[in-house]
């Protein structure tokens, strides 16, 4: 079978150079923004990178060329993030298969095909999140 040649897609989604601590700081949910600074400090602490803001609502953590199998398209995005919604927290985390286990120990969550919906961190474990995380990572 002959691989699909890579087209390089620009997205609207893109860095920014955007204060992260800014953005945090504005989200009207204190809640949210409380949450936000340990999802911060939990992502800055697993990926050793600076958070980036990625438009104008997604932190985003390292930087990752990603290629469609089905179309051989390619798109720079990145590892992890999240951003405080008005409904949730979306986690933005690559290559969710392989969680099944840990997300039934998470605790009050949504999954998507690559982000975890969660209404407040003193709903999860905090812990298994971080494995989470860390797992995600450790399949670049």
């Amino acid at each position: 079978m002959t691989e699909k040649k890579g087209k390089l897609v620009e997205i609207k989604t893109k860095p920014t150079s955007l204060s992260v601590e800014d953005f945090i700081n504005n989200v009207p949910d204190e809640q949210k923004r409380r949450d936000s600074f340990v999802l911060l400090e939990m992502m800055k602490k697993a990926t050793g990178e600076e958070p980036v803001l990625w438009s104008s609502s997604i932190i985003g953590f390292g930087n990752k060329r990603y290629k469609s199998p089905a179309t051989g398209r390619e798109v720079d995005w990145l590892l992890i993030g999240f951003s405080p919604r008005k409904a949730n927290l979306s986690v933005y985390l690559m290559n969710m298969e392989g969680h099944a286990e840990a997300l039934k120990k998470l605790g009050r969550h949504k999954a998507g095909v690559g982000c975890l919906y969660i209404s407040k961190l003193d709903e999860i474990d905090l812990e298994v999140l971080k494995e989470i995380i860390d797992a995600s990572l450790k399949r670049k």
